[in-house]
């Protein structure tokens, strides 16, 4: 049975799924670490594939871009696929004066800008964590790696309007990146009942100045925070 932005059927996803933002990533790792990767959906030219990794089956399914979008895809995915896990790899910018661009950060929890958590449980301010094992699991693939830090991210609902102080604030706080997805991944798996986790390559940083990432490299420089995530994923 598909749903309206899903066109798989009942048993084509496996357990655990790897989430990234872009399709075309998402067409990268399928192709990079899935054994003979089988499109099961390509609706809104968001594809999904399922394949295996290491002997276990994995799906890959890009997620678009914000939280709407991947609340959206979370929800069909638990509530309709049976899938049990997802992990998201992405992006994030930094914040925190100890990361730096190729950093790969492992998202505890998301403070979020979105009032979409603060609707769930009415008088309620809603904290967005991620599943601790999944979180557990990412670390400990790390092996100490000093460039993968540990901590919390800020989802935010716009990309380039932002409050005054607001991200040196965050940082303040002990923040690590920004980005758009993990508070509305988080809020949903919490909902579901459900297992989700972010790892994400730091891009750029908001803070400091440098060179950020192009486009293509944006696309192609996840292999670190794929091998954490799908670490997790198939724990």
């Amino acid at each position: 049975m598909s749903t309206p932005h899903i066109s798989a059927e009942p048993g084509d996803f496996a357990s655990a799924v790897i989430m990234p933002g872009d399709p075309y990533r998402a067409d990268r790792m399928a192709q990079a670490v899935l054994v003979e990767p089988k499109i099961i959906s390509d609706v809104r030219g968001i594809r999904a594939y399922t394949g295996e990794y290491g002997g276990r089956r994995l799906s890959i399914m890009a997620s678009g871009m914000g939280m709407p979008s991947i609340t959206i895809y979370a929800t069909e995915l638990y509530r309709f696929y049976g899938v049990e896990r997802i992990v998201r790899v992405g992006t994030a910018g930094g914040i925190a004066a100890h990361v730096e661009r190729g950093d790969v950060l492992v998202a505890l929890g998301a403070h979020t800008t979105s009032a979409m958590n603060e609707l769930r449980i009415p008088s309620v301010h809603f904290s967005a964590v991620a599943d601790f094992r999944l979180a557990a699991e990412a670390v400990a693939a790390a092996l100490g790696d000093p460039q993968v830090k540990v901590g919390t991210v800020v989802s935010e609902d716009h990309f380039y309007f932002k409050v005054p102080g607001a991200m040196e604030a965050l940082a303040a706080h002990g923040v690590l990146g920004v980005e758009m997805e993990a508070a509305g991944l988080y809020g949903v798996a919490a909902a579901e009942g459900k297992a989700a986790l972010a790892v994400l390559t730091v891009s750029d940083h908001l803070l400091a100045a440098g060179r950020d990432m192009t486009s293509e490299e944006r696309e192609t420089q996840f292999d670190r925070a794929l091998e954490l995530g799908l670490a997790a994923a198939l724990a």
